[in-house]
């Protein structure tokens, strides 16, 4: 499994809306809800025989609400 950390900027006053239609979606293994810049962070865990770019795509980046998104990667877990 490939993990990844999704920070997500909603429109104005959607945070909430977004959270939950994530949430229905059960891809992820967590959700917050964050101060600053972005609204939400999820972490995910995608089958490494699925393309991140592809994965996310199809099932995260569809929800209405999000205005801009930042993927990170993980490599190695300490």
């Amino acid at each position: 499994m490939q993990c990844v950390f999704v920070q997500i900027q909603c429109e104005p006053g959607k945070a909430y809306e977004v959270a939950d239609e994530i949430a229905l979606l059960e891809v992820h293994s967590e959700l917050y809800s964050t101060s600053g810049e972005f609204d939400l962070l999820v972490k995910i865990y995608i089958p490494d025989d699925r393309d991140i770019g592809h994965f996310l795509h199809d099932s995260v980046f569809g929800v209405p609400g999000i205005e801009r998104t930042l993927t990170t990667m993980t490599f190695k877990t300490f």
